[in-house]
Formats: structure tokens, C-alpha cells, sequence
């Protein structure tokens, strides 16, 4: 083992910054708790109370769920700004500070004696999100990680995909004791005395900012990368923003519209439901095998081929006829494409464009996705309406999910394409050793 804690041989760029075994292992489990903790309350928790909040307030649910997708686009904006202060200053402080924010956003939502006052916490809520969810925690593991990065960012998805197992079904139970207002604070009591101190101490490591090694390109390229302008205008980035924003898409208003499109194809409601939970399983199955499939393939075709397994699984739910089995094993291999993505996604930049400035340009790659994934909802709703079936609005929501797949085969720079067999090969090797 080399200082920076990976193999001798492996490109240095890769290992600037990166933790020891011991304690990669201990922020793994940090990060692990903290996001499986911030979804539960700032995200999934919402899922569970939304239909209590109308019938309390009187407020519509188009009005509540509007606040919801308030905070998502609240939190692709706040986004940008949060991967910049990544990249200058760490997790630690960032992560911390978002924390914080969580508290007068979620107790303005909880208290909130009209529907102006719950708007602004759902403001503060998204901001929270943009600092204390995914792209922050990617962003940590991508530097720290070195070359286990792939295994350590496997290992806090799949972890952190318990949130809606373990918090749904508890904000439902604190609904039905206290009611939804209460619930939320004994959540959001929860997610200060878990996060706040975690992000502080468990994520008290050297970001090394100053190491003239952290901006090197991530393969062994010899030359420093582009400046972060020049490759958020380049054509590979605005290619891959574009798929990631498609693929937000289709695949957020698909998982919000699988049920009640389900029961338009002949399932029951709780069956519908039992298929919806069951892709949960798929996703851990994906994710689980992310990193033989990602030494098998390319940094271009795995995407291809995870959008085009997207596509094809959504359309097939969409013609398959009405039998439970085959409409349940569908949903199934349309969340293993899911969660397969979710680690193409975590990994595309530092594929592409090494580590360097990973938060500013994760920022920028995420928010139109997030504006995607906000307006996801009411788009595959809308489609169903206009289309005059579920069924036909997903034909439409797998076309934009191959559309992405199209853009995704231009979304490498030459530069990586150059150095993926060597860079892969090496990478991967490390995570399946």
C-alpha cells in the first residue's frame, strides 16, 4: 500500500487525497447513516405525510405537492453554488452547515400556519437537500475513495436505499400517534442530534485542496484537465447533461405513475404497490453488480446500454399484457437499470474528467436534473391525461430515456476515450481485488 492508502502501480492522481483503508471504512459509515437519515426526513418522510397535510389544512394536494417540487428545484440552484464550496472546503463544513439549515426549514413546514409560511420552509428544506444528500457525499467518497471510490460509492447507495424502507412506514406511525406536525419535528429531532455531529466529526479529514496531484487527470493523462468552463461549454458535458436531465425524466414520472398505471393495466392497488416496492430489490441487484459490469464495459457504452435498458424496460411495461407476474418482474429489471444508473451517474465525471473539481461540475451536471425530476410528477401525469392512458404516456417516457441513451454515446472527450481501457483496467481491477 502506498501513503495515500492505494496499490502501488495505480495512477497517483487517483490516490491525492485518498484516505487509508481504516479510514475510508469509517467515513463509508458516516456518510452511510447521515444520508440514509437527511432522505428519510427531508425527502421520503413527505411521501408518507403529504395525504395527512391536505386533510389537516384543507390545503389542495396539487398546492402541497407544489411546495415539494418547490424544494427540488430550490435545490438544483443551490447546487451549483454548494459543488463550488466542495471543491474549496470539503463535506465537513458544507455538509455541516445544510444540517443546520434543515432545522428552521422543516420546522417552518411542520408549524407552518398557512400555505406562504410552508412554501418558505420547503425554500430552506431544498436548500438543506442540496448540501446534505447524494451529490455532497459523491463528491467526499470520489476524493477520498481513490481507487476503491466505485466500491465505497456502491456501498453508501445501497445502504442509503433503506431510507424509504425504514422511513416511510416510521413517518406513518408518528402520523397516526401525533399527527403529521408533530411527526415532523420528532424527525427533524432526529436528523439534527444523527447529522450534525457526524458531518462535523466523522468527516474531519484532509481535503488537500493545495495538492498539485488532485488536478491531474484521474487515468494517468499527462496534462491538467480543462478549466471547469471550458468543460461545462464542451460538447461531451452538455451531451451528458442533457441524457442525465431526459433520464430524470422519464424515470422520476415513471416511479411516481407506476401504480396507478399498473391498476389501469389490471393490478390491484396493493399489488400495484407490492411492484413498485419490489424494484427496490432490482436496484439493489444492480447496484450490487455495478462493478463487474463496469470493468466489462466502457465509460460510453455503460451508459448506452443502462439508458437503453431503461427505454426498453419502460416500454415493455407499457405494452406487456396485464399479468401480475410478468408487469412485477419488468418493474424489477427496470429498478436494476435504475440503480445501475444511479452509480453511472456518480461516477461520470471522474470517468470523463478526473477529480479535479468534482463538486463544481457534479453542481452543474445535477440541477437540470433536479428541475427534471421536480417536474417529473405533474409531466407523467399530464402525458396520461392529454394521451388518454398511463400506458401511452410511458411509450412517450421511454423515447425520451432512448433519446438519452442517443446523447449518451457523445458524451465521452476524446481524452477519456484514449485512456479507458488502460484507466479501467486499473480502476476497477483495485475494487474487484
Amino acid at each position: 500500500m502506498t501513503p495515500e492508502g492505494g496499490r502501488e502501480g495505480t495512477p497517483a492522481a487517483v490516490q491525492a487525497g485518498a484516505l487509508d483503508a481504516a479510514g475510508l471504512r469509517a467515513v463509508v459509515a458516516v456518510l452511510s447513516t447521515v444520508q440514509i437519515v437527511s432522505w428519510g426526513v427531508l425527502y421520503y418522510a413527505f411521501a408518507a405525510l403529504q395525504s395527512s397535510i391536505s386533510l389537516d389544512t384543507g390545503w389542495s394536494s396539487v398546492a402541497v405537492t407544489g411546495a415539494f417540487s418547490l424544494a427540488q428545484f430550490v435545490s438544483g440552484g443551490v447546487g451549483i453554488w454548494v459543488g463550488r464550496h466542495l471543491d474549496a472546503y470539503g463535506p465537513r463544513q458544507v455538509m455541516t452547515v445544510a444540517s443546520l439549515v434543515a432545522v428552521p426549514g422543516v420546522a417552518a413546514v411542520a408549524m407552518a400556519p398557512n400555505l406562504g409560511v410552508f412554501y418558505v420552509g420547503w425554500v430552506l428544506t431544498g436548500a438543506a437537500m442540496a448540501g446534505s444528500l447524494y451529490p455532497p457525499a459523491f463528491a467526499a467518497l470520489t476524493r477520498w475513495g481513490g481507487v476503491h471510490r466505485v466500491r465505497a460509492l456502491t456501498t453508501l447507495t445501497l445502504v442509503a436505499g433503506l431510507a424509504s424502507t425504514v422511513f416511510a412506514p416510521l413517518a406513518a406511525v408518528l402520523d397516526d400517534a401525533l399527527g403529521w406536525r408533530q411527526a415532523y419535528l420528532v424527525l427533524l429531532v432526529g436528523l439534527v442530534v444523527v447529522t450534525v455531529p457526524l458531518h462535523w466529526w466523522g468527516l474531519n479529514h484532509p481535503w488537500r485542496t493545495d495538492d498539485p496531484l488532485a488536478h491531474t487527470h484521474a487515468r494517468g493523462a499527462s496534462d491538467p484537465p480543462a478549466a471547469v468552463p471550458a468543460i461545462a461549454r464542451s460538447t461531451p458535458f452538455v451531451l451528458l447533461t442533457l441524457a442525465n436531465a431526459l433520464t430524470a425524466l422519464a424515470v422520476f414520472a415513471v416511479v411516481i405513475n407506476l401504480v396507478p398505471m399498473l391498476v389501469e393495466q389490471g393490478l390491484s392497488r396493493n399489488l400495484a404497490a407490492l411492484a413498485l416496492g419490489l424494484g427496490g430489490v432490482g436496484q439493489v441487484a444492480g447496484r450490487l453488480g455495478y462493478a463487474r459490469f463496469a470493468v466489462a464495459t466502457s465509460v460510453t457504452s455503460r451508459g448506452v446500454i443502462v439508458l437503453s435498458g431503461i427505454a426498453v424496460a419502460t416500454a415493455a411495461l407499457a405494452l406487456a399484457p396485464g399479468s401480475p407476474g410478468l408487469l412485477i418482474v419488468l418493474g424489477m429489471l427496470l429498478g436494476l437499470a435504475r440503480g445501475i444508473y444511479t452509480l453511472v451517474q456518480a461516477t461520470a465525471i471522474t470517468d470523463r474528467w478526473g477529480p479535479a473539481s468534482y463538486g463544481t461540475l457534479s453542481g452543474i451536471l445535477t440541477a437540470p436534473a433536479l428541475v427534471a425530476s421536480a417536474a417529473a410528477p405533474f409531466a407523467g401525469a399530464m402525458l396520461a391525461d392529454l394521451l388518454g392512458s398511463y400506458a401511452d404516456a410511458f411509450l412517450v417516457l421511454a423515447g425520451l430515456a432512448a433519446v438519452a441513451a442517443a446523447l449518451m454515446s457523445g458524451a465521452t472527450p476524446a481524452v477519456s476515450a484514449l485512456v479507458e481501457h488502460r484507466g479501467r483496467q486499473l480502476d476497477v481491477r483495485d475494487e474487484l481485488a
